[in-house]
């Protein structure tokens, strides 16, 4: 089955890469030797360049990125300038600002329907928090929602084939990887079934994730299922910022009343039925009653936006003939982010937790490339007597991202932040834990990428059973892990120079 259609998903995709090559030699070609003029365009350029570093200082970006692209200008004034303007001021990035803006206007007021909403009292030093997510983020708080931790993918396809078979109404899955095997085909074979009897069954997925994966037609072949499919922002040899905003996502939703998210992908690494980089270490979060919609409407979001048709959003509510009857189980927030605002909710949402700290910070992340506000945000709850732990791989699946990621631990070790390298395996999970009291699993990665380049959703927990539960798991995987001490990060000048420049570019990465 391979072979029938690895070869011609790989001619398209060298295409593409190909035919990206050519659009930067040409723009390297048009500033550096075109015609007679070639003087003049050379000012002209380097004016260009000036005047863009200008305005990019000015803007409303996050210092490193600014500081990064500046860099990137005046190292290459010639085309600096110009390559940012043609990589930036794309006529498809407007377009998609527009669809969300407008999407999100229709929507915003939905997330609290009648009855809905969280009542109780809120903690005093998490008020904040709540009020920033539920009047400015637009995502409310609710009570009347189980939530139970998921320490394994391998727990997480469990729960969620079960929660699969017992869909009525619809299934939403949106994911940033699906990847055919015994993971995506069991499910498959579900959503086909369900799809049969009449569920409405939609699926999401980006291109990008599954650019050498999946079949340039598989979204016509779940569509041949009875299944709906819509690719988001689908891969095309442009040099522009859309592209690199991708659907890092990971919703799984059933008849808005149960919602699974984290850092699970729908492959077989992630339950471990291949292996790559060891055990694969990753952790989900299954969420059960009125907290579900807020998921539920999430993903209609971005299936509005990869469609461009408008729904009747409320009728995918679950609770209008029966009230839910689920107790609380703490307060419950589900949130989602995107790239194309200057709103980075998921950094927010991690710098409230670790300012408000006061005996602990666990965090879980495969990536640790942050900027300054995090780094001064890490160090001053140590410095204040927080016990800041953060867990990253010891087995890296990307060598230079995590060659990035270690030129950030002699900085927060010296200011008493404690580092742990997981040596099972690859650790995968994307969490933070304080105090026995809050909590976020989600898909993103502490890392600029993710926190301001891609969609992404979390689920913000406040004193849930799952609290607890994630911070014994962190500590569990603590036994599989070695402390980093300040003299294991001894390097000589060649790799201090090398850590320099990669962290000069991380924006990017």
């Amino acid at each position: 089955m391979r072979h029938s259609w690895f070869g011609p998903l790989f001619r398209k995709r060298l295409l593409i890469i190909l035919m990206l090559l050519v659009k930067i030699a040409f723009l390297i070609f048009l500033t550096a030797f075109t015609s007679r003029y070639f003087i003049v365009l050379q000012w002209v350029f380097v004016a260009v360049s000036i005047y863009v570093a200008l305005c990019l200082v000015m803007q409303r970006f996050k210092g490193a990125y600014k500081f990064t692209w500046v860099f990137l200008i005046l190292l290459f004034p010639l085309f600096g300038g110009l390559f940012y303007l043609f990589f930036t001021n794309q006529s498809s990035t407007r377009r998609i600002k527009r669809i969300l803006k407008k999407t999100y206007a229709k929507t915003r007021g939905l997330f609290r329907l009648p009855e809905n909403t969280y009542h109780g009292e809120v903690p005093s030093n998490f008020k904040p928090q709540i009020r920033y997510l539920e009047s400015y983020a637009g995502f409310p708080a609710f009570g009347r929602t189980k939530t139970q931790y998921l320490p394994t993918g391998e727990d997480m396809f469990e729960h969620l084939i079960a929660e699969l078979k017992k869909a009525e109404k619809y299934i939403f899955l949106e994911y940033f990887i699906i990847h055919q095997g015994k993971m995506w085909n069991t499910i498959l074979d579900i959503l086909e079934e369900k799809a049969k009897c009449g569920v409405d069954v939609r699926i999401i997925y980006d291109d990008f994730g599954c650019f050498w994966i999946l079949p340039k037609n598989y979204c016509q072949t779940l569509k041949n299922k009875g299944i709906s499919c819509a690719v988001f922002n689908p891969f095309k040899p442009l040099l522009t910022t859309s592209q690199n905003n991708r659907d890092h996502r990971k919703i799984a939703v059933i008849d808005g009343k149960t919602a699974f998210t984290g850092g699970n992908n729908l492959a077989d690494e992630y339950i471990n039925e291949i292996e790559k980089f060891g055990y694969w270490k990753d952790t989900a979060v299954k969420v059960t009653g009125d907290a579900a919609w807020s998921f539920a409407l999430i993903f209609l979001q971005q299936w509005s936006v990869c469609t461009q048709q408008q729904e009747n959003y409320e009728a995918f509510y679950p609770w209008n003939e029966t009230a839910c009857d689920i107790a609380d189980d703490g307060i419950v927030v589900p949130f989602a982010d995107s790239p194309m605002d200057l709103e980075n909710v998921y950094e927010q949402v991690y710098l409230q937790i670790i300012n408000n700290a006061k005996e602990y910070v666990y965090i879980t992340t495969p990536y640790l490339i942050i900027d300054d506000n995090m780094v001064t945000a890490l160090t001053l709850a140590a410095k204040s007597g927080v016990d800041v732990r953060i867990l990253t791989p010891h087995i890296w699946d990307k060598r230079v991202v995590h060659f990035t990621t270690q030129s950030y631990y002699k900085t927060l070790l010296d200011e008493g932040v404690k580092i742990y390298e997981f040596t099972s395996g690859f650790v995968h999970a994307k969490t933070i834990v304080s105090d026995d009291q809050v909590a976020v699993v989600g898909s993103a990665n502490l890392d600029y990428r993710s926190l301001y380049l891609q969609f992404e959703c979390g689920v913000l927990l406040l004193n849930s059973s799952a609290v607890n539960q994630m911070r014994d798991d962190f500590l569990n995987m603590l036994r599989s892990s070695g402390e980093i001490l300040s003299e294991d990060c001894a390097c000589g000048r060649i790799k201090s120079f090398v850590q320099k420049v990669v962290r000069l570019f991380a924006p990017l990465m």
